[in-house]
């Protein structure tokens, strides 16, 4: 037996196939310098204000980027993108997460779609604490609504963001405005009362529940379920139809024990099935019902600007947190006040003080 026959195991490397003698150097050097390219915001404007998905996938980019460069160049596309945007009803969905949010909002846009809307999904995809990743799949969970040409679905992970939404989803939907979506639905992460931030940037709120999972206790406690202009029991099908229809009329009566919404709307419970695709009809009557009557009672407008308001406050308290520990002179002092924590030199708020104070 030869040497590399005696070698030779399952893990052992097959030799490469050779690069294609069809495509020439001229072309590969071409597509590699046409990627390394950097658009200009002027140029990315222009691309989505043509609905160019390509230019809108990059400007979100630059707008979720921490680079300083990247900032600038953002801050220029969101200001020529406000004149067009605010010109969509912008939708929150959440729960708990296995409710079918993703097959939920699959169902719903193919049917909006089919109306002749422009939909676009901002899925905010968990991040880990440990790795900082995430699996971003909310586009596999949606396969035929990803192939739509009237619809965008964008992944962006939530990172440290208590809210269950991405660290520039404002922004983003900002963006989607401009290039012709007249429907932006967010899907959240579904982590219970910390979904008020998704809460603020949207105008009307959903909350997908699921029958016999013991939410409907939920009902008479003030949090999520305060928020919500309409309760949808998802997967009210088959053998559940029974558990389904008991927790509605269950919500239904928690929800008279919620204060009177400042829009004066009357939240509804519902009972839907997104694999049958069954309720999601009644569920966007409900929601251009909404749109409907605050227009008419001037809340939608209020609304938006009071989450104007909201928003530049978290955009300050955001931009002082990054520059503070962006600052050189405070990195280096940070390090040493860790380890006087560590050696029982300093306590944390004497520490804090100190830093804050430089």
């Amino acid at each position: 037996m030869s040497k590399t026959q005696k070698h030779k195991t399952a893990l052992s490397e097959k030799e490469g196939i050779s690069s294609s003698r069809i495509t020439s150097p001229k072309s590969i050097s071409k597509i590699k310098s046409k990627r390394q390219e950097k658009p200009s915001s002027q140029g990315l404007l222009q691309g989505i204000l043509k609905g160019n998905i390509a230019d809108l996938s990059k400007a979100i980019t630059l707008v979720e980027s921490k680079n300083k460069d990247h900032l600038q160049k953002a801050n220029e596309i969101i200001k020529g993108c406000l004149p067009h945007a605010n010109k969509s009803i912008r939708i929150g969905i959440t729960g708990v997460p296995g409710v079918g949010k993703s097959t939920f909002i699959e169902a719903l846009g193919m049917q909006l779609t089919q109306l002749g809307k422009k939909v676009a999904v901002l899925a905010v995809d968990p991040s880990s604490t440990l790795t900082k990743g995430s699996i971003l799949g909310d586009k596999t969970r949606m396969e035929e609504l990803v192939k739509d040409k009237n619809a965008y679905i964008r992944p962006s992970a939530s990172g440290t963001s208590l809210g269950g939404v991405a660290r520039k989803t404002r922004e983003t939907i900002i963006l989607c405005e401009t290039a012709g979506f007249d429907t932006i639905i967010i899907e959240t992460v579904g982590v219970g009362q910390s979904e008020i931030a998704v809460h603020s940037m949207v105008d009307f709120f959903l909350l997908l529940k699921l029958a016999g999972a013991g939410d409907e206790l939920q009902g008479i406690k003030r949090g999520i379920i305060e928020m919500a202009d309409v309760i949808a029991i998802n997967k009210a099908d088959g053998d559940n139809m029974k558990a389904a229809k008991l927790a509605k009329v269950e919500f239904n009566r928690a929800l008279h024990l919620n204060p009177i919404k400042e829009s004066n709307w009357q939240p509804r419970v519902v009972l839907c099935s997104a694999i049958e695709n069954t309720g999601i009809e009644e569920i966007w009557k409900i929601i251009e019902d909404f749109e409907n009557e605050t227009k008419t009672s001037n809340y939608f407008y209020t609304n938006r600007n009071e989450q104007n308001k909201f928003w530049l406050m978290q955009t300050i308290e955001e931009r002082l947190k990054t520059n503070f520990f962006q600052n050189e002179t405070v990195k280096k002092e940070l390090k040493k006040q860790l380890l006087l924590i560590e050696q029982n030199e300093t306590t944390p708020f004497a520490a804090a003080e100190y830093l804050l104070n430089l």
